[in-house]
Parts: C-alpha cells; structure tokens; sequence
C-alpha cells in the first residue's frame, strides 16, 4: 500500500488537519442526509494509501477546490484510476515528485515504503527506453530559471554526493532532501525554455538519484526505488541518454542487492542497448560487472564468466576527463572488487582474493576503502584464513569511523557474526571492534 503524498501535500497547502478534514467531510455528508462519522484516524488510513468508499474522494476534491480556490481532481489527491504504462507528463509527473520530497522531509511513514514489484517495477524502464519522447519541455509562468540556478543545482549533487561517502546516506538524505524542497522544486515549477528545461531536468535528475542513494543505503528500498524511477523520468526529459543509463545502473545495483537477479540482467540489457554509442566506458564496465554479479549469484557460470570479461576489457578504456560527473563513483579498483564478490559466490576463492586484493591496493574514497575491506575480509573468511580476516576487520572498522550506512551496518553484522563463530584470541580483538560500532544507534 502506498503512502498518499499528494493527499498529504494539499492539506498542508489548505492549512488543513486530519481532523479538519474529517470535520467537514461529517458536515457535508449531514448536509447531503449522509451519517458519516470519519476522524483524523479515519484520514491518517487515507495518508497511508487506503481508498475511502464511496463518493467520499469526490467530496474531498471539493471541499479542497472550495479552500484553494482551484479545481482539485482525483488524480490530484492521489484516488484517481491506477497508472497505466505510459509516459507521466511533466506536469502532473513534478507535482508527484514534489509531493514525495515532501512527506521525505517530514519523515511520514516512507521508510517502510514496500519495494515495487512486477510490471510497475518495469514500467519506468519501459517508459525511458521507448517513445514518445518530450517534444517541447518549456513552461511559460513563474521564477525565471536561468543558466546560474542550473550550475547551482550540479554543484549541489557534486556537495551531496561527496557528504554521503564521508558521512553515509542516514546522515546525508536530510540534508538533500530539504534542498530539493527548498531549492529544486521552485525551479522545476518556474519558467524555462525547451533547452533550459532540459538542463536543469538533467540537473535535478542528478539530485534525486543521489536522495535515491541515500535511500538505499539507509535501507529505505520503496523509497530509494521511487527516487531512481523520478530520476529515470527526469533523465528522458533531459534528453541525456547517458544519464539514464546511469540511472538505470542505480536500479540494477538495488536489484543485485536484493538479489533479483534476473530483474538486474535484464535492466543491465536495457542500459546497454538503449545508451547505446552514448554510454560511456564507466557505466559499461559498472553493468558489466553488475551483470556478473547476477549471473553468478544464479550460479550461471560461463555467463557470469563472460560478463567478468567484458567488464575488464571495456575498463581499460575508461578515460576520467570524458567521463560525467555521475560516473566518478567508478574509482580504480572497483571493478576488481565486484568481481571478487561475484567469484566468491561461484566459490572461485583464490581469484576472488587476487582481486579483493588488488581492489584494496587501489587508491578511493573513504566509503570506497570501507567497503573494499568488507569485500577482502570475507573472502579470506570463505578461505579460512581467519587471522588474515580479523586484522582486515580492524582496519575495516576504523576507516568506517564517522559514517552512518546500514548497509555498512549490514556488512559488519554478518562479519562478526563469522568471526565469532571461528572463536579464540585470534579474533577476540576484531569482535570487540565490531561490537563497539554496532553499538552506536542509527
């Protein structure tokens, strides 16, 4: 069931309480010889996703029509026909996305968003890889958008982006969030060209795929999933193929983590054909490598072969000055650290710790390092080498000082739960590092 943002988002424009609502939809129905006897709990249901019988939603629209002074529709408050495969237009599609920006900032219930599934799932794909296209992206009233507010916007997403791989996503999505609120959807609803439209559509898109992240890695997934499809639909209105493939990389990446693999295969063959000679050497070897993961988490062995390959040979094209600014996540050695993850779950070790190793060897950021770690410490866990593990676990713990990551969290829960199991002094040390960082609440 999904959370009514937009429901929420005009009740707050109507200066309007649960329990106002409630209120005056008791006294319409009294007017109209209807017993009706609705409370703010009764609403609260509603913001939550449930449908009132009924003619219920078409009072709705018009006591809010009455207080805002324009016509509210049922698409409008969220009780409208459910959405067909097709593409969402702009207008309505901006009002959506703000509306969930919305009820992020104000923390309503979206953490515990269920994860999309089946056709909606591949809708948004879809919608990207085929027509129709935007045409003409402009709007005609409201703030004047300019080249400056766009550049504002990149560097924004350039600021984000490096606060989530120093702080984490639990720390960061606030803080993006509330810019989306504040300064991204002003503009998105101002005035703009076709060519500026664009440009700040590829903007803002680049913002929400980094709340996106931040969702993910607060292991919010409905609601990370829902910024990455905003971010698909803002990179088609872009016109930036290659940043929808970026995009497209972000699901594929969700959907290897919560290993539907098959899901991720087959978005990986959607960012690879539909980029096509746009994609650029990074993305290609992250889908690649991405692919790999799948395939062997499927146990597909010469397929996940193949893609380790192809992985390889397109990263030693990558050239960082003709890169976008996205792919910069696509650091030396990260390559070499998703194939040691997709060779350990073939149960090929020895490979899988030349590559862990190399991948540690390779200079990266903070959170990069983080992760690199885990990656080696389990491998030399698969191996047996437990005191080369509880001395990488260490180091593991040390680099992570100052993030918040569940999925950091995740990683050092299942560390330690293998080095307790190995027992003696050996590991004593590693445990009680793990144990005071599990600690600390997130």
């Amino acid at each position: 069931m999904e959370p009514n943002t937009l429901l929420d988002a005009l009740l707050d424009e109507a200066g309007m309480s649960r329990a106002g609502l409630a209120a005056r939809l008791n006294q319409a129905g009294q007017r109209n010889g209807m017993i009706m006897r609705y409370d703010h709990t009764s609403v609260g249901r509603w913001l939550k996703g449930q449908r009132p019988r009924g003619w219920v939603p078409q009072i709705i629209c018009e006591l809010l029509s009455e207080c805002l002074s324009r016509r509210v529709t049922l698409d409008d408050i969220g009780m409208g026909r459910p959405e067909s495969v097709h593409v969402a237009p702009l207008t309505g599609f901006i009002a959506r996305a703000t509306a969930l920006w919305r009820s992020d900032q104000e923390r309503r219930d979206l953490p515990d968003m269920p994860v999309i599934t089946g056709t909606r799932a591949i809708a948004p794909v879809w919608e990207w890889e085929n027509p129709p296209e935007d045409r003409d992206v402009s709007r005609p009233a409201g703030l004047r958008v300019d080249a400056g507010d766009v550049a504002m916007l990149r560097t924004a997403r350039t600021h984000y982006e490096s606060m989530y791989r120093q702080a984490g996503g639990i720390a960061t999505r606030p803080r993006v969030v509330r810019f989306l609120m504040e300064h991204t959807a002003p503009l998105l609803r101002g005035s703009y060209s076709d060519r500026t439209g664009r440009s700040l559509f590829r903007a803002a898109g680049g913002l929400v795929a980094v709340a996106g992240i931040c969702g993910y890695d607060s292991d919010a997934q409905g609601l990370a999933q829902r910024y990455f499809h905003q971010a698909l639909r803002l990179a088609k209105a872009s016109g930036d193929r290659r940043f929808g493939g970026y995009v497209v990389a972000l699901l594929v990446n969700q959907a290897v983590s919560l290993k539907d693999y098959r899901q991720a295969i087959a978005f990986a063959e959607a960012g690879l054909r539909t980029a096509g000679p746009h994609i650029s050497p990074a993305l290609k070897t992250d889908l690649y490598a991405m692919q790999a993961k799948a395939f062997a988490g499927m146990k597909a062995v010469s397929d996940a072969h193949r893609c380790m390959m192809l992985a390889e040979q397109t990263a030693a094209q990558i050239r960082r000055e003709d890169e976008p600014p996205e792919t910069e996540y696509m650091q030396p050695g990260l390559v070499e650290a998703q194939l040691a993850e997709a060779l350990t779950s073939l149960g090929e070790l020895a490979s899988a710790r030349a590559y862990a190793e190399e991948a540690v060897r390779r200079h990266t950021h903070a959170r990069g390092r983080v992760h690199r770690m885990a990656t080696l410490t389990m491998v030399e866990l698969n191996r047996g080498e437990v005191e080369r593990a509880a001395v990488s676990a260490v180091q593991m713990v040390d680099l992570a000082s100052g993030m918040e990551s569940r999925r950091l969290r995740d990683r050092f829960d299942q560390l330690r739960r293998r080095l307790t199991q190995q027992g003696g002094a050996v590991t004593a040390e590693a445990v009680a590092r793990l144990d005071e960082a599990l600690s600390v609440p997130l």
